[in-house]
């Protein structure tokens, strides 16, 4: 697992409860803007479908390293704040190191006791689909020269 999501889940770890919605919020306000290709390209495509907020991501590769674009709503501080946090530990990383995040990344960041069941449901559904989405985006960067 990439060090910087290491960092961050460590962090939320050892918070209390309060202190992790906190930390949520914080990261919500760091959520970048998409850039404005993107922002154009918010279909049911780019939707992460088992959120109840709309949350959109991108996947693309740059060289052999992934880069993360998403967008979710303010209105949705703590799937905002999810989604920051989820980007800021994966950019920059190999697709084997995001392959390695663990599927209960929201119960090792202590959310699962501060979150309702279908916010981690839907921030279940983020890590999958960011997975989903590597896996993708390395088959079509490299697939063709496996053949």
């Amino acid at each position: 697992m990439p060090a910087a999501l290491d960092a961050i889940i460590a962090e939320l770890r050892d918070a209390d409860r309060q202190e992790r919605i906190e930390l949520l919020i914080d990261f919500a306000k760091n959520l970048p803007p998409l850039p404005a290709p993107l922002e154009a390209r918010k279909d049911a495509e780019h939707r992460v479908e088992e959120c109840q907020s709309p949350v959109y991501l991108f996947v693309d590769m740059i060289g052999d390293r992934v880069a993360l674009y998403a967008d979710a709503p303010i209105e949705a501080p703590t799937v905002r704040g999810f989604v920051s946090l989820v980007l800021e530990g994966l950019n920059g990383s190999t697709p084997e190191d995001v392959f390695k995040v663990p599927a209960d990344l929201v119960d090792q960041c202590g959310l699962t006791e501060v979150l309702g069941m279908l916010r981690v449901r839907g921030l279940s559904g983020v890590l999958r689909r960011i997975k989903r989405e590597v896996a993708r985006a390395t088959v079509a960067q490299h697939g063709s020269t496996s053949t």
